[in-house]
């Protein structure tokens, strides 16, 4: 609690997506507007690289996930049933259409055991996940409203999101949605990955 941890960032970066890649053990810090990414090497608490990604703009917070077997990035678009796939170093690879997603997705993560997308709608309860064509394969209602981030723990099959109503607290669900408990942690963004601390920003 007395470690000084150091930002990454300069006083006029405003952090709108944050994802973890476990495997590397980097931090993925998507700035505002939007098309910006600061990787971060933890162990080495420094910057290891910063990209553009053409085409991505927003200034309102914009989830994304990393997939650690191949460094792929999976970036929200707001307002949309979108999602855009780069590469590592931000090439576009292609723009994935979430068929029947929730509304206004405002939360993605990747169920990384059977490379499948969670989608957080913007009620902050209901959860759609969707293959890699983005087919809707299967839903659930949270019981507790969460967001603006989501994580999932694809070992223990456990799902991690910021509560609405409890700030500074941190969700664990189950993929029924059941609320299993919750942990004090003050930040907008959560990630997770196997067999790794929860990541917070």
């Amino acid at each position: 609690r007395t470690a000084e941890v150091p930002s990454f960032l300069e006083d006029d970066d405003q952090v709108i997506g944050f994802a973890y890649d476990p495997f590397t053990d980097h931090f993925f810090l998507r700035l505002a507007p939007g098309n910006t990414i600061r990787v971060v090497d933890r162990p080495a608490r420094a910057i290891k690289r910063e990209f553009a990604i053409d085409g991505a703009t927003t200034r309102v917070l914009a989830d994304l996930a990393a997939r650690p077997r191949d460094g792929h990035l999976f970036f929200l678009e707001p307002g949309t049933a979108n999602v855009l796939v780069t590469s590592r170093l931000g090439k576009t690879i292609r723009t994935l259409t979430l068929n029947n997603a929730a509304r206004a997705p405002i939360g993605l993560a990747l169920d990384t055991a059977n490379d499948r997308l969670l989608v957080l709608g913007a009620d902050g309860r209901q959860i759609t996940w969707h293959d890699q064509t983005g087919a809707r394969t299967d839903a659930l209602t949270l019981d507790r409203a969460a967001g603006p981030s989501l994580a999932f723990d694809a070992e223990q099959r456990e799902i991690y999101a910021p509560l609405r109503d409890r700030p500074g607290e941190i969700g664990v669900f189950d993929t029924t949605g059941k609320r299993l408990r919750t942990s004090e942690a003050r930040g907008a963004f959560v990630d997770v990955g196997v067999r790794s601390f929860v990541r917070v920003f």
